[in-house]
């Protein structure tokens, strides 16, 4: 019979204060190591591992790497680093590529403890905005382990927890207080089933996130071909369909759920969009300053020309500003899942 031992926490926009409540609640003989992601600048220190700790009677620490899992220990990530679950219990950072965007990235986090340690692992994810959280959480469930979310009327932002629960048939809906308690119940309870079998899957993305060599030199890649290009490469992605949830993947390992592809490519139109309105008021500027040479130069004929396509030209710079008006307007919101 197996304990449960080990519980994964992700959150991201509204998740400081989540998880200030989350630590608080903990008990001082806590029998499972806390490992913990919070989305966060890649530049720069965290404090989180300060913050976390005034509340807690759990000491609270930064991860750092080779570092073993200590019941009753909340480990938190560092910037720019995803922390991992390696073999023999371990903790591993890592500057695999980056998941929905992020590193550290929940879904990592969720998928390497899924990995190594199956049904010991309790996944709580709180507070956030899309849906990074969702895939690990359903890794997390194949794999014999337990789900928790917070209750979306509890969270600042109800994003992340709705679309893990619906991803990974989560059945623990609960607010931030009251999973102290659940989480008590749930680690005294054994289960009886056996290590789960491998997939193939997971542990090919499991390494990915890792930067191992093997996985990333590998020439075959999971997925179907999706027509779609990624964000931080620009190589293609491939569709992943598991547990109900379709999400993607390039060759070198970013990954991207659906709604983070879409908030991705909202954000490079809005960067094309600004780059052709400064090429067009750009054109229009220099053809003007053409007109203004050829009507000194007594040019009348060529100065009307170069006047009337500087006029072309702003009004297709005048398209285009209100374009981005308008995708301003229809994406005030863009990182909100319903």
């Amino acid at each position: 019979m197996t304990h449960r031992d080990l519980v994964v926490v992700g959150a991201s926009a509204g998740g400081v204060e989540a998880l200030r409540d989350f630590v608080a609640g903990l008990p001082a003989d806590l029998p499972a190591a806390v490992l913990v992601v919070l989305h966060m600048p890649t530049g720069g220190r965290s404090a989180l591992a300060t913050v976390l700790g005034r509340p807690s009677t759990l000491p609270v620490r930064a991860a750092v790497e080779g570092a073993a899992l200590v019941p009753g220990t909340v480990t938190v990530a560092v910037p720019d680093r995803h922390l991992l679950l390696a073999e023999g219990n371990r903790v591993t950072l890592s500057l695999g590529p980056r998941e929905n965007g992020h590193r550290p990235s929940v879904d990592a986090l969720f998928r390497s403890a899924a990995q190594v340690a199956g049904p010991r692992v309790v996944g709580v994810v709180l507070s956030g905005a899309l849906d990074d959280g969702a895939a690990g959480m359903v890794a997390v469930r194949r794999r014999g382990g337990v789900g928790i979310v917070q209750d979306f009327d509890d969270a600042l932002y109800d994003s992340m927890p709705r679309a893990a629960r619906a991803a990974g048939d989560v059945e623990h809906v609960v607010p931030v207080k009251e999973m102290s308690a659940l989480i008590g119940a749930l680690l005294r309870v054994k289960d009886r089933g056996g290590r789960p079998s491998p997939e193939p899957l997971l542990e090919m993305e499991a390494a990915m996130a890792d930067l191992d060599a093997a996985a990333m030199h590998d020439r075959d890649r999971p997925g179907d071909p999706s027509g779609f290009g990624c964000p931080d490469c620009h190589g293609a992605l491939f569709e992943i369909t598991e547990g109900g949830l379709t999400r993607y993947r390039c060759r070198v390992g970013h990954a991207w759920s659906p709604h983070s592809l879409l908030a991705q490519q909202s954000i490079a139109l809005e960067g094309a969009l600004w780059m052709a309105l400064r090429g067009l008021e750009e054109k229009a500027s220099l053809i003007r300053d053409l007109g203004d040479r050829a009507r000194d130069a007594g040019h009348d004929l060529s100065s009307t020309r170069f006047i009337d396509s500087a006029e072309e030209t702003l009004q297709a710079a005048e398209l285009v500003r209100r374009l981005i008006e308008q995708i301003g307007e229809r994406y005030d919101h863009p990182d909100e899942v319903r």
